[in-house]
């Protein structure tokens, strides 16, 4: 029997060049995170699990990320809709400055935010500048001061900063298939634009919503560099995880480090698994009305 051969050539070469990858990037890595947390003794692995601290820190990591995630899916979807639908000036800039913190380094990032935010910062301070500048003492514009450096709430600016882009960026090509026609279709059949938004749009770019939360989300726990200028890293309270394992590193406690680092893989692992099946079921739905 004659072999039956591809259209495209090359399988057997690029699979092997893309198990080869993926070994060295991501299946060797992981495989060494698994194999030195082995090495730390039950009862210290069974006490590094059941940390308080750790515990607390994973509390702040993944209730800020997905905080923020579920932020930026809401002005992600209205920011990517105004680039899509609505040409004014300066568009091409706007869209150009949505990825600025692909470019910009996370420390940087951070650093900025908590000069900002900080008790003396442009924003912190907004009420004592405007007042500066107006040559006023009367203490009535403090109330527009937004101190959020070193607390939760600059955790979460820093988080929503460094994740919006995955948002946009996952939408636009959605919304730009979305033809105007079916939603004027809609409306001359009656529809008022909340159903025309819940019922047409909505379910049509639903998927892509879902990825883009899920980038965004993956990328907000895994953040370092930007939450811990603006963080003030106190145990119990704002610490996130990733400060933990870089305090365990640094006192040469790689075994415990790399345990921490695998409570973090499964956790987030479980919630992406979760959040794909919503995806992978929404995906469906849509091919299915599609039909």
């Amino acid at each position: 029997m004659k072999k039956h051969r591809s259209i495209l050539p090359g399988f057997g070469l690029t699979m092997g060049y893309t198990s080869l990858y993926l070994s060295l990037i991501v299946i060797i890595p992981l495989g060494g995170l698994f194999w030195k947390s082995a090495t730390l003794p039950w009862p210290d692995f069974k006490q590094a699990l059941t940390d308080p601290e750790l515990l607390s820190s994973l509390k702040v990591t993944f209730g800020l990320s997905l905080a923020a995630a579920t932020i930026n899916a809401v002005l992600g979807f209205i920011v990517a809709w105004t680039l899509v639908r609505y040409p004014f000036p300066g568009r091409r800039l706007v869209d150009g400055l949505i990825d600025l913190p692909f470019a910009l380094p996370t420390a940087v990032s951070g650093i900025t935010l908590a000069t900002l935010y900080a008790n003396n910062g442009w924003l912190g301070n907004l009420g004592g500048n405007l007042e500066h500048l107006l040559h006023l003492s009367t203490g009535s514009l403090r109330l527009l001061n937004f101190t959020a450096a070193y607390t939760k709430i600059g955790m979460l600016l820093a988080l929503i900063f460094i994740s919006f882009p995955f948002i946009v960026r996952t939408l636009q090509p959605a919304l730009a298939d979305l033809d105007p026609e079916v939603e004027e279709a809609a409306a001359s059949l009656g529809a008022s634009r909340s159903q025309s938004f819940f019922r047409i749009i909505l379910p049509a770019v639903l998927p892509a919503l879902l990825t883009g939360f899920s980038l965004a989300f993956a990328r907000a726990v895994g953040e370092y560099g930007s939450v811990i200028f603006i963080s003030s890293n106190k145990p119990m309270d704002s610490e996130i995880t990733a400060h933990m394992i870089m305090k365990e590193v640094e006192n040469n406690q790689i075994a415990r480090a790399t345990t921490l680092g695998l409570v973090m893989l499964v956790v987030s692992f479980a919630m992406l698994a979760a959040i794909n099946t919503l995806q992978w079921w929404s995906t469906r739905r849509v091919k299915a009305g599609a039909v």
